[in-house]
Formats: structure tokens, sequence, C-alpha cells
């Protein structure tokens, strides 16, 4: 039988993503022949599991700046609202001259905007539609999902609660309202030892992770870099491509999470497919 994928998969109507429920999208049991499933071992020894760990279920950590959000929230807020000298700052972190903790402390310091301007920037930031039905896979297929984000802890809820996702857990720099215009963030999730300097160390949280058995990386820039070459094996978007293929980082390009669903499906489902998933 030959599937139509596009017809298996749910995108859901406006009305729908303000929904408070998650969708749950039709998943096909057979695959486009050009979706071939990829090795999970990756080649490089230094980024293998011990080999008691071959059988452990996986867990997913998924970036979302660019990743599951168009486009990069916190640039957007800054180009908005920031006073002049967040590009300076931009570019210093760019050039390696200082961590992305610093870069974004600053630059937070800069924004000038009420909670209400805030909010409705943030309410035009929109995400890749597919993701709504990758959480509802990965639920489905037994894997935990967790959001890991060098940026705004606030941004991220508001976007997702908007789409009707609001279970997830979410790991993330804390932005801090200190009067009516101005604001401050905070790093619970910060690291001495990061070697990226970054406000949120996501290698730290991979580690953790894989204390329960194997982790797959979603990510797309350079904020993913490092932690990807710790991962198990990664989806990479954008630069995040470019990066894998020549750290040979055991890796599957993805344009987004529509490529992401039919991968999962294909790879690393850990339950069976529940009765009621079927294609129409």
């Amino acid at each position: 039988m030959r599937i139509n994928y596009k017809r298996c998969i749910t995108i859901p109507t406006r009305a729908a993503r303000r929904s408070s429920e998650i969708l749950h999208p039709t998943i096909p049991q057979e695959f486009p022949h050009k979706l071939k499933q990829v090795p999970l071992r990756p080649p490089d020894n230094s980024n293998q599991l011990p080999n008691e760990f071959e059988d452990q279920p996986w867990s997913i950590l998924c970036d979302f700046d660019g990743t599951i959000s168009l486009d990069d929230v916190t640039d957007a807020l800054l180009v908005s609202f920031a006073l002049e000298g967040w590009q300076a700052l931009e570019a210093d972190w760019v050039d390696g001259k200082i961590g992305s903790q610093q870069c974004m402390a600053a630059q937070v310091a800069l924004i000038d905007a009420s909670k209400a301007q805030l909010d409705a920037r943030i309410a035009e930031i929109e995400i890749d539609a597919a993701f709504i039905g990758f959480v509802a896979a990965a639920t489905d297929f037994g894997i935990p999902l967790s959001v890991v984000s060098d940026g705004l802890d606030y941004v991220i809820q508001s976007i997702l609660r908007r789409h009707g996702i609001t279970r997830l857990p979410i790991v993330a720099n804390e932005l801090v309202q200190i009067n009516d215009r101005r604001w401050r963030l905070d790093f619970p999730h910060a690291r001495d030892d990061c070697r990226k300097s970054s406000g949120t160390c996501k290698c730290a949280l991979l580690q953790q992770a894989r204390k329960n058995g194997r982790v797959l990386f979603i990510g797309d820039g350079a904020s993913d870099f490092c932690v990807s070459g710790q991962a198990d094996f990664v989806l990479a978007k954008g630069p995040l491509i470019d990066y894998a293929i020549a750290e040979g980082i055991s890796h599957a390009p993805i344009n987004g999470f529509q490529d992401a669903l039919i991968w999962l499906a294909a790879n690393v489902r850990q339950k069976p497919l529940p009765a009621r998933v079927a294609c129409a």
C-alpha cells in the first residue's frame, strides 16, 4: 500500500491550536522509501554509551528558538524593544569575546517594554505546526520530551501555552520583571564549568538525562553545537546540519517536525502504536 504521509498528519487549524488539548495526529504504519532507518549508534566511540545501556529507553531534549519556533524569539524581542547596544553585545558573543550568559544578561537589561507590549509581541511568534503532533506522538510512544533552551522561560511558556502545550518540562533562563518597563535575566541552570559559558548548560542537562538511557537531541544553531557532540543521536536543522557533518556527529537532517515525526516513528518508538492511530 502506498502511504500519502501528508494525509496522515493532522495540521491543526488556527481555532484548534487555541484548544487546551494536544492534538493526536494519525501516523502511518509504513513510510516512503527515501526515509530509510538510520543507524542509531554514533560512529565515534567517544559518543557511545556503555554496552549495559544498549537496551535502555530514549528520551528527547529539544531546543526552542529556531527549532520549535520559526524564528529566534529573543532576537525578535531585542529588535522590537531593546535600547542601543544589544547588537554590539551580539557581535562580541559571535566573536567569542563573551559567553552567552553574559551576552543575554546584558541584552535583556536593555529591553524597554511593558509586560503588555512584551505579551503582544510574543503573541505574534509562531511555532512549527507539526510540533504539536510531535509532542503527541512522543507521549503515545512513551518517550519523555523536554524543552531545553538558552532563551527566556516566560516567553517559551507563553508561546507553547497558546498552542495548547502545557505539560512539557521547560528548562530555560528565568525572565524577571524588575519594574514597569525593565527586565532582568536569572540563570538557575548555569554551570561554572560550562565550556560555552551558557545561561542554560545543555550539556549538563543531557548528562543528567543520560542516567536513564539514550538521548535524542533536536536543535538548529550555535547554542546546540556543544551538546550535539554528546548526544546519542541528533535531528539537526539549519547550521547544525553543517556542524554535525563537519564534526562527524551521527545525525539526520530535518526541515522541521514533520520530518522529525516520521524519523521518530521509524526509529525510536518505544511502545506499539495505539489503536486509535491510523491513516485516513
